[in-house]
């Protein structure tokens, strides 16, 4: 429920509300299962919707797809209205339901190019060795002008760099064909998770989850990530390239009125578990600078206590449900919770903690300048909208009718470096065929390189390729490459140059 730029929550001994011009601040939902995270998240998506703001959210079960259908006045649905002293009206939102596996929703890929070799080698989980010949092969990339769009562009692209290891070693540094073998197991198991699925074209445009419908009412982007928790490293991956994307394409707008996007992330722990601290500091620099973007992230997990305290420190907007405390360890979790708040003299938080009934949570949001509010015992709001999943007949057909439909659902297979390095070997051949006679270009450049004769009659034809785009690699200049790529690559993914610059502000980012 929207309220003069405030989205009503619930109602402790006052109304409680989460002011729009600090919900970029982000925030953070916890509590056992079972306690009601979902119907706060989905309290929270209705009040950005109604007012205007888009919103992302990962749907780990299916309930949240509830939100795309009208809610029924169920007996304690009215009596929650009732006893917090609003009127519950049924109500549904605008929904547009996106899946990386294209079962239950439009398809979300991006590009091998667009991920970029830092992302790339945590979804493979690669060592620093193995990151390194990653980031060389991507370097080759950009300097040829090949485009890396999916998974065979990739693994054309290591074939090409383990058959020159001993030549890009002297240039790039050193180059292990054990690395490079490493690196395509890594694909394959990648490929068997149906993780190649997110990889292709056409990717996705960051801004198709910024619409509004005719009403004016934000789109509720809802991910199904049920098959997606079957690989919690893709799952992380993923929000980690999106949290991105948004950095990189988002102009800097200061403080709004409200935001431009809000981002869900339930199961947060996924994100951080087993995380390297590189990781962990990359998604708290992400956090921490994409407010001044416009975009809010709340992440959603059962403790605070499984989101890192550097990352912990930026989520400012808090709904704390009920934790279990049996064990000594859970005891813990639950001090650590109560600490997370500003206390309130009029009750004990961390004894409330373990208390607190289904549908009811501690809740402590920013105001007035930003400082947050003493934690106060609510009365979570009913949500408007079904409370539970739709059916699948209902799903399907809002997918049909989606503003999305036919943009992304079928995949485009546009010359990349896989055809363009099978073009490259057809035409080395036919010039090892007109060279036989000697005088060609690769006995030149056996001479220029000093390859003995006895050698060269040694080599494949593919390896004759290889040497000689390595040689074109090493002996060329940036300026040169980079004026013939911006002449042979256009439209909407810009130039390899370019992306290559994108990926230097990412890992800038990333290692700064």
């Amino acid at each position: 429920m929207l309220e003069d730029g405030k989205i009503f929550i619930g109602k402790s001994t006052k109304p409680e509300y989460l002011d729009l011009r600090l919900a970029n601040r982000h925030g953070l939902i916890t509590g056992a299962t079972g306690t009601g995270k979902t119907v706060s998240l989905q309290v929270l998506a209705e009040g950005f919707s109604n007012a205007g703001i888009p919103v992302f959210a990962t749907d780990i079960k299916g309930d949240l797809s509830g939100i795309g259908a009208p809610g029924q006045a169920k007996e304690p649905f009215v009596r929650r209205a009732q006893e917090i002293g609003i009127e519950y009206v049924p109500d549904r939102f605008p929904v547009v339901f996106w899946d990386l596996f294209g079962e239950q929703g439009h398809r979300v890929r991006t590009t091998i190019s667009e991920m970029g070799p830092l992302l790339l080698s945590c979804l493979l989980d690669l060592n620093d060795t193995q990151e390194g010949v990653l980031n060389i092969a991507f370097r080759i990339a950009d300097e040829q002008g090949l485009l890396l769009l999916d998974l065979k562009d990739l693994r054309a692209l290591l074939q090409l760099v383990a058959d020159n290891a001993s030549e890009l070693t002297t240039a790039y540094g050193n180059v292990s064909k054990a690395s490079i073998g490493t690196i395509q197991r890594q694909l394959l198991v990648l490929e068997n998770q149906k993780g190649e699925e997110f990889l292709g074209e056409p990717a996705l445009d960051i801004k198709d989850l910024m619409r509004t419908d005719r009403d004016g009412r934000g789109i509720v982007n809802i991910l199904a990530a049920d098959k997606l928790m079957n690989n919690p490293r893709l799952y992380a991956t993923f929000l980690l390239w999106m949290m991105s994307e948004l950095f990189e394409e988002l102009p800097e707008v200061g403080d709004l009125d409200q935001p431009k996007l809000i981002f869900f992330f339930d199961e947060a722990h996924l994100l951080f578990n087993d995380a390297p601290k590189p990781l962990i500091e990359t998604v708290e620099r992400v956090v921490r600078l994409i407010r001044s973007k416009g975009v809010g992230v709340y992440f959603v997990t059962q403790n605070p206590v499984d989101v890192p305290e550097t990352v912990l420190a930026q989520l400012g907007n808090r709904v704390q449900h009920a934790l279990r405390a049996y064990t000594p360890r859970e005891q813990k979790a639950v001090r650590v919770a109560a600490q997370t708040f500003r206390q309130n003299p009029a009750f004990d938080a961390e004894k409330a903690i373990t208390e607190l009934g289904v549908g009811e949570a501690l809740v402590s949001m920013l105001e007035g300048k930003g400082a947050p509010s003493m934690v106060e015992r609510t009365l979570v709001a009913p949500p408007m909208a079904q409370v539970g999943p739709i059916d699948q007949a209902e799903r399907q057909q809002i997918v049909v009718s989606s503003p999305m439909r036919g943009k992304y659902d079928q995949s485009v297979d546009v010359e990349s470096a896989y055809e363009m390095l099978a073009k490259r070997a057809e035409q080395a051949t036919a010039d090892a065929k007109a060279a036989e006679g000697g005088g060609g270009i690769l006995d030149i450049l056996n001479n220029i390189f000093g390859t003995s004769g006895q050698r060269k009659g040694n080599l494949t034809v593919g390896q004759r390729v290889t040497r000689e785009v390595t040689r074109t690699v090493v002996n060329q200049t940036v300026g040169t490459l980079a004026a013939e790529i911006g002449k042979s690559i256009g439209g909407r993914r810009g130039s390899s140059l370019g992306r290559a610059i994108v990926r230097g502000t990412l890992g800038g980012l990333l290692r700064r």
